[in-house]
C-alpha cells in the first residue's frame, strides 16, 4: 500500500457517496486525494468542481477530481456506494442479484487497474456486498471491509446517552449482526464508563429498568425506517460512518469498529461477513474482537448469521 500520499478513490456519487465526500473534506487531513467515479461522469465532474469552490473553507489542501478506473491503482482505499434501488414489486434477492451485476462491473475494472489497498463498502445489503466483493475481488478478508453496524453502533451510543444523561463517548457498547432487521444489542456488554449497565438495571433505586433498554434497541433497529419515511433516505450519518473508517485505516489507529468482516472461526462461525467489533488500522482488520455473549446472545448472533448465509447463497455469482 502506496503509504507516501493518502489517496480515496469513491465509487458512486449518489447521496451517501458524497455525504462521506463532504465528510471527508471539512473533517479535513483525513486524506490528501479524492478521485470520484460514477457511471454518470458529467455528475461526477460537477461534485468535484462544487467540492473544489469550498476547500478555501476547508481544514486542509486536497486534491479533488472525477477520474475513472485507472486513478484507482495507486488509491489506498477504494469505498463503494453504488448501486441501485429497489423497483416496486421487486424481492430482495432481485435486488441482491442486480446489484452484484453492478458490483461485478466496478470490481473488475478496479482489479484489473492493479489496486491493492483496502475495499470499504457501503452499499446495501451491506454484509452481503461486502462478502460479494471478497468472492469478487479474491483479495484478503483483512482488506474487504463493509461499514456494518458501525452506524448503528453510533446511534445505540447517542440514545443511551441521552437515556443516562451522559456523553455518548462514555457509553461503551455494540451493535451486532446483519446491518438489517437481525441486528441486536449484546446488552451483556454495554457498560457506563466502566460499569456494567446490567448491574444499573438490577438496581432497584434508580428509575431505569431492562423495558427501556428493549425499547432503545427496537429504536436503533427501525431508525433507517423512520428517515426514509421522514425525508425518503438516509446519507449524513453513514456518510460520518465512512468517514471514520477511512479515519482510523489512514491514520493506523488500531480503533476499535463494528464493521462488516468475514468470520473464520469466531464466534463459531465461518465465511460469513456480519457485523462485529473490529481493530482497525492501515492494513484493514487487524482483528475481529471476540466478545463473551451470553447463551441467548448468541442464539441471536446465529439467527442474523443464518439470515445472511442464505439471502448470500441465493445469488449466482
Amino acid at each position: 500500500m502506496n503509504t507516501d500520499k493518502r489517496k480515496v478513490v469513491l465509487i458512486g456519487t449518489g447521496m451517501v457517496g458524497m455525504s462521506f465526500a463532504y465528510a471527508l473534506v471539512n473533517q479535513g487531513g483525513i486524506c490528501n486525494e479524492l478521485v470520484l467515479i460514477d457511471v454518470n461522469k458529467e455528475r461526477a465532474m460537477g461534485e468535484a468542481m462544487d467540492l473544489n469552490h469550498g476547500l478555501a473553507f476547508a481544514k486542509s489542501n486536497m486534491r479533488i477530481y472525477a477520474g475513472d478506473y485507472h486513478d484507482c491503482k495507486d488509491a489506498d482505499i477504494i469505498v463503494i456506494a453504488a448501486g441501485v434501488a429497489q423497483k416496486e414489486g421487486e424481492t430482495r434477492l432481485d435486488l441482491l442479484q442486480r446489484n452484484t451485476e453492478v458490483f461485478r462491473s466496478i470490481i473488475t475494472p478496479v482489479v484489473k487497474s492493479g489496486f491493492d489497498g483496502i475495499f470499504l463498502v457501503a452499499t446495501n445489503p451491506v454484509d452481503i456486498m461486502t462478502r460479494v466483493t471478497y468472492e469478487l475481488s479474491r483479495f484478503g478478508a483483512s482488506r474487504v471491509i463493509g461499514t456494518g453496524t458501525s452506524l448503528d453502533t453510533a446511534r445505540l451510543r447517542y440514545l443511551l446517552g441521552d437515556y443516562f444523561t451522559v456523553d455518548p463517548k462514555n457509553i461503551h457498547a455494540y451493535v451486532m449482526g446483519e446491518h438489517g432487521d437481525s441486528e441486536f444489542v449484546p446488552l451483556s456488554q454495554v457498560m457506563f464508563a466502566t460499569k456494567p449497565v446490567s448491574s444499573i438495571l438490577e438496581d432497584d433505586s434508580n428509575e431505569y429498568c431492562l423495558g427501556d433498554m428493549e425499547k432503545i434497541e427496537e429504536q436503533v433497529r427501525t431508525a433507517a425506517y423512520k428517515i426514509i419515511e421522514a425525508k425518503r433516505a438516509t446519507y449524513y450519518g453513514i456518510g460520518m460512518a465512512i468517514t471514520r473508517i477511512v479515519k482510523a485505516i489512514l491514520g493506523d489507529e488500531n480503533s476499535v469498529l463494528t464493521v462488516s468482516a468475514k468470520l473464520c472461526g469466531e464466534y463459531n462461525s465461518k465465511n460469513v461477513f456480519i457485523g462485529v467489533p473490529c481493530i482497525i488500522g492501515r492494513n484493514g482488520i487487524k482483528e475481529i474482537v471476540e466478545l463473551s455473549l451470553t447463551d441467548k446472545e448468541m442464539e441471536k448472533f446465529y439467527a442474523s448469521r443464518d439470515v445472511l448465509e442464505e439471502n448470500f447463497n441465493g445469488i449466482n455469482l
